[in-house]
């Protein structure tokens, strides 16, 4: 079954998939036909689920515990000194200490490492060498031999079988190795479910119930999932929010830092936005219901975080290319060192050639160097969305630690997006009557800003008049007569169209950062000018500054005009800006600037953005924006501020350097094993690795990356 694209935050039923081949979907767990681990659930629910597969693994672990115990003191005691016999003989039945080993081991192998002999037949079925090729490969040709060599000794020469009559067995290495490998599952299963702690977190924030209020003003308490769009819902004082929508009476503060990552409680008021699964502060609110279920920001958040953590990072890359080879690389390192001791070694041959064969089948883990990757990036990914900061593939984790350029989108990016009326400047009448006279004609228009100038005039209660006349005048303003004057509302060349500039006239803009000055003539003459404010956002300075000591290149494009884009610019340090650019020119630009070499990372909110996005090496959508900027953009910054890069920043950092980390250990790890389970020691220090402690450092191996992974939840953002 091929792997869709989203991870459904519900679903009437579970898939299961492997964190190591996110290709691999299944409708029910069991272990992965390439690699043989245990398969994942694909939806993470906010109930922590029993992992069926941990409890099978930790009951076969303590049984083979149990046997394993007497099994290595049997096999100890003779190394300390001390001899044990045993040979009885009952009904005819011979027991001796062999056939004791035999009986202890039998269980822990068959039993206690049936899943494991499972997945090396479908390895060696799905021609998909793996771990397990390599454990079956050791257990079972170090039990196959000791339970021949003590089913029929006489098969062996009277030189292997030494004075007891037996050849050397060893039952308690299949034994050790096969309840090694299972506590190291065991410990490994744990671990990989701490990775899906922070979706479980995020989910664990939803509220179960939600107090409607019916038509006729009664309130009570309705499940979640009954809840529609345009309901109205009480919330009361330290409650959550229930669901995303608008509130519509009562006033606020929210607390909203376990979605944005801000501690700070956010002011609401009537109109403001709220989101589902925060904390309502001490006023009481009524809300209309907007987004539901699935559709609210908690669900698209864990939908993203769900499907970045099933990505493959192009490091990836390197550790598939290793792997492919990696097994039958080392079954041909077994292969050369079984017949090495056998034909050089030291006597008894045949045993010092198996042992050391095995220790080599043993050591030689590659689940570790296939962990490396995608242990980080479930951490990584579940980090980062606790800071605000959603990572839609790994892709973009790994690049965005290597941009050198930004280039950022001025309205709704480093401004708030939320034009509202600024002082007036210069007014040659009456500030109201200006701001009546012009509203009264822009009620009329459809332009962005015209909405700004009416709702300004409705909030100080002034009585607007419908315009006698209208007229718009594409690129320069409207022009039309209000209560018997002639009016005229634009920019500088509908003023010098309407011959309201006079000779020696002075005209101040009264610009302030992100503000664009209209000026409004009345009957013919200049009379003043209003000025519409996009405020900069409070963080965006500092964000900027420690962009820039970080050695990233700034470049701001906006539609804009120059002279509001230079006033941005120049109140921020911004050296490089492009302003009246259309969509199809920031496109451009950001690919010249790939032309020279660059790394560019583009942050938008708009529509208008969203070809940029997708053309840079990592889309930085603002959570505020529209959702096909979210949808184009590789992160998207919860909260909306340019903070959330830097955060971002230091997140694709510290994953890169957990994944380095890993990767070199489980390299490092391999390199020097296999050599020394070979034997490489043995003709200068007399040293050789038991099969045992291979199998103990092979399970280490794989718990280490995956421990060393799970730092990253820790990271300070």
């Amino acid at each position: 079954m091929a792997l869709e694209p989203d991870v459904p935050v519900a679903s009437s039923r579970t898939e299961y998939t492997c964190p190591m081949h996110p290709e691999i979907v299944r409708p029910a767990p069991g272990p992965c036909p390439i690699c043989g681990m245990t398969l994942e659930p694909r939806t993470i629910t906010a109930s922590t689920q029993e992992n069926p597969e941990l409890a099978d693994m930790t009951g076969r672990f303590w049984v083979s515990l149990a046997l394993t115990a007497p099994l290595m003191a049997i096999a100890m005691i003779p190394m300390l000194g001390y001899k044990l016999t045993l040979d009885l003989d009952i009904n005819g039945v011979l027991i001796n200490l062999p056939r004791v080993e035999f009986a202890l081991a039998t269980p822990v192998v068959v039993w206690g490492g049936w899943p494991f002999f499972q997945r090396f037949w479908r390895s060696l079925v799905n021609r998909s060498p793996n771990m397990f090729t390599l454990i079956g490969m050791g257990t079972g040709v170090a039990y196959g031999y000791s339970v021949v060599a003590t089913l029929a000794p006489q098969i062996f020469s009277e030189s292997l079988r030494g004075m007891t009559g037996y050849p050397d067995v060893y039952f308690e290495a299949a034994a050790a190795i096969t309840t090694l490998v299972l506590l190291g599952q065991v410990v490994e299963l744990r671990a990989r479910g701490r990775t899906s702690a922070a979706i479980r977190a995020l989910l664990d924030l939803t509220p179960q119930t939600a107090r409607l209020l019916g038509p006729d003003g009664s309130e009570k308490d309705v499940p979640l999932a009954q809840v529609k769009p345009g309901e109205r819902l009480r919330v009361r004082p330290g409650e959550k929010v229930p669901v995303d929508g608008v509130l519509l009476e009562g006033r606020s503060a929210i607390d909203e830092s376990m979605i944005t990552g801000e501690s700070i409680p956010v002011e609401k008021s009537p109109e403001s936005k709220v989101i589902g699964a925060t904390i309502n502060g001490t006023g009481s609110f009524v809300m209309r219901a907007e987004r539901v279920g699935s559709d609210t920001l908690l669900a698209r958040i864990v939908q993203l975080v769900g499907q970045a953590q099933r990505s493959r990072a192009p490091i990836q890359r390197l550790a598939d290319r290793v792997a492919k080879w990696f097994v039958p690389i080392v079954v041909a390192v077994a292969v050369i060192t079984f017949v090495a001791w056998w034909l050089f070694g030291p006597q008894p041959r045949l045993g010092h050639a198996l042992v050391n064969a095995v220790a080599v089948l043993i050591i030689a883990c590659p689940c570790a160097l296939g962990l490396a990757t995608p242990m980080a990036i479930m951490v990584g990914v579940g980090r980062g969305a606790r800071a605000g900061v959603l990572i839609k593939n790994a892709e973009a984790l790994e690049i965005l630690e290597k941009v050198d350029t930004l280039v950022v989108d001025k309205t709704g990016t480093l401004t708030e997006g939320k034009p509202q009326l600024g002082s007036y400047s210069q007014a040659f009448v009456d500030d109201p009557e200006l701001l009546r006279l012009a509203a009264s004609l822009e009620r009329a228009s459809e332009h962005p800003l015209a909405r700004v100038i009416v709702d300004a005039a409705a909030s100080q209660g002034l009585q607007l008049s419908n315009p006698e006349e209208f007229h718009s005048v594409t690129g320069k303003g409207i022009k039309g007569v209000v209560d018997g004057k002639r009016v005229a509302v634009g920019n500088m060349a509908l003023m010098a169209e309407a011959g309201a500039l006079k000779p020696g006239m002075g005209i101040s803009y009264g610009r302030a950062p992100g503000g664009t000055p209209i000026f409004v003539a009345i009957n013919g003459n200049y009379v003043g000018n209003l000025v519409v404010e996009d405020r900069l956002k409070y963080s965006t300075p500092d964000a900027l500054r420690a962009l820039k000591a970080l050695g990233i290149r700034i470049v701001m494009l906006t539609g804009d005009n120059r002279a509001v884009a230079e006033s941005i610019a120049k109140a921020l340090g911004i050296d490089e800006f492009e302003a009246e650019v259309l969509p199809e020119g920031k496109l451009e630009i950001i690919r010249k600037l790939q032309g020279q070499g660059r790394v560019v990372a583009m942050a938008g909110d708009g529509i208008n953005d969203a070809p940029a996005l997708a053309q840079a090496d990592v889309g930085i959508a603002m959570g505020t924006g529209t959702d096909v900027a979210m949808e184009s953009g590789g992160i998207t910054l919860v909260k909306g501020d340019l903070t959330g890069i830097l955060r971002a920043r230091k997140l694709s950092q510290a994953t890169m350097r957990n994944i380095r980390q890993n990767l070199f250990f489980a390299f490092v790890y391999n390199a020097i094993g296999v050599p020394i389970a070979a034997g490489v020691l043995y003709p200068f220090f007399g040293l050789l690795l038991s099969p045992i402690f291979a199998a103990a450092a092979m399970s280490f191996s794989s718990v280490s990356v995956i421990a060393n992974a799970l730092r990253l939840r820790n990271v300070k953002l």
